[in-house]
């Protein structure tokens, strides 16, 4: 505030808040503000006279990470809210009450009780203005406003019917197409309030989470903001409930949970890769923007720490709209919605594009194996089983995203009768042997096959990724095969329970197998079987059912 520290209480003159905030609104708060967008936004505001008291409340030197959640929470005790305006680069925020009571009550307690927002002293005085006006503005900061306002009212409306006040989330994530882990939905739900604790997990092949949030009115907020909104442009997108649990326990700070008001929680079993001397530069994991190889995150610009994981906490908007562009032509989609999430976000939790594959048959695989089944997610480029741990290999995948879209689509998956698991590696790349080293096929590249799935930008498999399930696509069938050739084919693997011919086009079809993993196993088998000499099949996982 540039040396100017007032008590609780005392004013400040017009000119004074006038040259110090970008802008004041009436029932929403301002975007994200730089540059020549400050200046465009032209302000009204409404003074008092010179004494007494008003209902707008004025207050001070808050935390870089303060939302509007937590502003509206600070003043729920005294009475019900009309507007809140965060000036986030000036650290000081506006709250406006229907009643000149209530603000009164809030100035007069906080002067002989500091007021506090996580966790740091704020200061609380009258604003000189009676209320707040400005040109109405659609934003991402006008919605949370809204939200918070919102989310004050159902709260100060009395407790649910258990006569609780909820602050846990439960969110299921839909059209999983992009890694969507920890860091992203932390980064997404924190702009509401603070984020005390979270798990992910694989129900019902769903990716869900539990997300507990500090207070009802940041839960609140969230939930009216971000309900049926997507992450990336028609994909991921949000379902959001409350959870019968208020208190999530969690013990490990790892990519499947995390305390953030605890820290040092352990990791939980490392397993075998943290502690395999095998490969790479070492366990440091350098984050990928995919198509631009790595990079140390400050190459993009300033990152923040989130559970001790480097994350990008800027936006993209205003003069960084050529930003999303760009990263929309290295075929990363440019996120959209209520979270306005940018893009490097993603590539930065997603973190290396090697992956740890453990509890493997150690009689059934092989590297064109592990290459067919995780190539259904991603274009391998290469395969190590482990020589002294052949239940384990290492599978380096082309981007880091489509390392974590297999991730949850495939960990806990049976595999040839064995729930294998699918984690994050610590090694940034698989070393091929040396020439002349012995490898007996342990280690294979990739890197040039002909039969990638996601090669051509813009690919129509891009859009047809689906997880696990009984029943398989096929494509690329020569018109004189038929039905039976095919599911005799299939039989060798499991059980066939039923076969249809697309109408309209013969050259595709869908079979259904008896079980998840008997599909998982015929499609291992399957794809790339040899229906003529220019005829190989194609097989993917399919949503539909026969």
């Amino acid at each position: 505030m540039d040396g100017d520290y007032l008590m609780p209480g005392t004013k400040r003159t017009s000119d004074d808040l006038m040259s110090q905030s970008p802008m004041v609104t009436n029932g929403t708060s301002p975007p994200h503000l730089s540059g020549s967008d400050n200046e465009a936004k032209k302000v009204k505001l409404e003074q008092s006279s010179a004494n007494g008291p008003s209902r707008v409340v004025h207050i001070r030197s808050l935390p870089p990470d303060c939302t509007e959640a937590d502003v509206v929470q600070l003043g729920l005790p005294y009475g019900k809210m009309s507007n809140v305006l965060l000036l986030k680069q000036k650290n000081q925020a506006f709250l406006e009450f229907l009643d000149e009571q209530a603000a009164v009550t809030m100035v007069s307690f906080h002067q002989q009780n500091p007021a506090q927002i996580r966790m740091r002293s704020v200061y609380v005085q009258f604003s000189n203005h009676k209320e707040l006006k400005t040109d109405q503005a659609n934003s991402f900061q006008n919605a949370t406003a809204q939200a918070a306002l919102q989310a004050a009212s159902a709260v100060m409306g009395g407790p649910t019917e258990d006569g609780q006040k909820r602050t846990t989330l439960r969110i299921i994530v839909e059209h999983l197409v992009y890694p969507v882990g920890i860091e992203v939905l932390y980064q997404i739900f924190s702009k509401f309030g603070k984020v005390l604790k979270m798990i992910i997990f694989t129900k019902n092949n769903s990716f869900q989470a539990l997300i507990q949030m500090s207070d009802p009115v940041a839960a609140n907020a969230a939930k009216l903001s971000l309900d049926g909104q997507n992450i990336y442009n028609g994909c991921c997108t949000l379902r959001i409930d409350y959870s019968k649990l208020n208190n999530l326990n969690v013990k490990y700070n790892n990519d499947k949970s995390r305390d953030f008001t605890n820290p040092n929680l352990p990791s939980g079993d490392p397993g075998l890769d943290q502690a395999m001397p095998f490969g790479g530069p070492g366990s440091l994991v350098t984050p990928v923007v995919p198509g631009m190889g790595a990079a140390p995150l400050s190459a993009y610009g300033a990152a923040n720490v989130v559970g001790g994981t480097p994350v990008y906490a800027s936006n993209f908007s205003g003069n960084n709209s050529a930003q999303v562009s760009q990263m929309s032509s290295y075929g990363v989609p440019s996120p959209m919605g209520a979270a306005r999430l940018m893009t490097l976000n993603a590539a930065a939790a997603a973190g290396n594009a090697v992956l740890l594959v453990s509890n493997l048959d150690e009689q059934k695989v092989t590297p064109d194996a592990l290459f067919t089944l995780f190539g259904v997610y991603g274009d391998v480029h290469r395969v190590k089983i482990l020589f002294n741990k052949k239940d384990n290999a290492l599978v380096q995948m082309a981007e880091p995203h489509q390392a974590q879209l297999a991730i949850a689509h495939l960990d806990k998956v049976k595999v040839w009768g064995k729930s294998i698991r699918v984690t994050q590696s610590k090694h940034t790349l698989v070393q091929m042997p040396k020439e002349g080293q012995p490898d007996a096929g342990l280690t294979k590249d990739f890197t040039n096959s002909p039969l990638h799935r996601f090669k051509r930008p813009g690919s129509k498999n891009c859009q047809n990724i689906f997880p696990p399930s009984t029943v398989l696509h096929l494509s690329n069938i020569p018109p004189n095969i038929e039905e039976d050739f095919i599911t005799e084919a299939f039989q060798e693997h499991g059980q066939v329970k039923a076969f249809k011919f697309f109408p309209k086009d013969r050259k595709m079809a869908l079979i259904q197998m008896a079980s998840v993993d008997e599909a998982v196993t015929a499609l291992i088998a399957m794809h790339n079987y040899p229906l003529s000499d220019t005829n190989h099949l194609r097989v993917s996982f399919s949503k539909s059912t026969i």
